[in-house]
């Protein structure tokens, strides 16, 4: 009696899933077409999807560029991607670690001895651990002052706010996501090349992929051109406020961003031993996040697929919604695929 109950409870359990994915697939857009038009239903002001699939590379939008002026999104404007712009760093430190002029293993304290004493463990967190998130470093955006209406013009103004406070835990001894690791980041590199690592990224990533719609920061674009970025509960545009911290302040249009993408999987960004360093140190895909704007970028192995999602609502619960859309389109394309 008893093996039965469990064979039965097994047998329900097993339709429940198969209804509910039934119900999933039946109410779920049949086109990502129709898809990225249904976000605009769900309180988007604008998206904008790049699909490279199969060496297809497609674009949809839908809702609005700029929603005062009624312009149409479209896939040629501009979009801050973030903290999208981790992958370009990474890429980066690849390049130069694979130069031996930096290492992963060396510390904080070697690479900026000034912070001894004012953030902990400097004599013990690697660049590899900053590049991993595994510092223990706060992130300066948790601080309750953090001005996000009108961010700090400088780097060592935001790293302030971090200092001479305890870390969230040891060197190494978990993860947790920190901007501070990545502004760093961008220190170290400034300091290793001379020069600002803007200017590497540019000569040695962006020029040879002919990424002409990439920049390092938004003072470098002509605001025009830029998908207008709105608040839940806020009126105005707000694209003008600018991000200038290493690891969060590139714009770029959609196809760049996943030209780049596809560019770091299929090695003709990266030789082989700048792609084993790159492989060690970070993922193929990143999410992007700052008020107005919203970015997904991922590689999808098992459909040899690169998607990218730009939404330019953020606030509320806003991000699990563009996170509902984007695994929707990714579901579709695995269906026909």
């Amino acid at each position: 009696m008893k093996r039965f109950s469990i064979l039965f409870f097994l047998v329900l359990v097993c339709c429940v899933l198969f209804i509910r994915g039934r119900i999933f697939l039946e109410s779920s857009p049949s086109s990502i077409k129709l898809e990225v038009e249904d976000a605009i239903n769900r309180g988007f002001d604008g998206i904008i999807v790049y699909v490279d699939l199969n060496e297809n590379r497609t674009h949809y939008t839908a809702g609005w560029k700029n929603r005062e002026n009624k312009i149409p999104a479209n896939p040629d404007a501009l979009f801050k991607i973030a903290s999208i712009s981790k992958l370009y760093i990474s890429a980066a430190v690849a390049k130069l670690v694979y130069l031996e002029r930096l290492s992963l293993d060396k510390t904080l304290v070697h690479y900026i001895p000034d912070l001894v004493g004012r953030i902990e463990n400097t004599e013990t967190i690697t660049l590899k651990m900053l590049l991993q998130h595994r510092s223990g470093i706060p992130d300066f955006i948790d601080h309750p002052e953090y001005p996000w209406g009108e961010p700090p013009m400088s780097l060592r103004e935001t790293l302030e706010l971090v200092l001479d406070i305890p870390a969230d835990f040891g060197a190494d001894k978990r993860y947790k996501y920190s901007n501070t690791n990545y502004l760093l980041i961008g220190e170290i590199l400034d300091n290793t090349l001379g020069y600002s690592h803007h200017h590497y990224i540019q000569d040695e990533i962006l020029r040879p992929l002919e990424l002409n719609n990439t920049f390092n920061l938004l003072s470098e674009v002509n605001l025009d051109d830029v998908m207008s970025g709105y608040f839940v509960g806020y009126d105005l545009d707000i694209k003008q406020n600018d991000y200038i911290i290493p690891g969060g302040s590139m714009v770029a249009k959609a196809k760049d961003v996943g030209t780049f993408l596809r560019a770091l999987v299929d090695g003709s960004l990266l030789n082989k031993e700048e792609q084993e360093i790159f492989s060690s140190i970070s993922k193929y895909d990143h999410t992007g996040l700052l008020p107005g704007y919203q970015s997904i970028a991922r590689y999808h192995q098992d459909i040899d697929a690169v998607v990218v999602q730009f939404i330019n609502t953020s606030g509320r619960n806003s991000w699990a919604k563009s996170e509902s859309v984007y695994k929707r389109i990714v579901q579709i394309l695995k269906r026909k695929n």
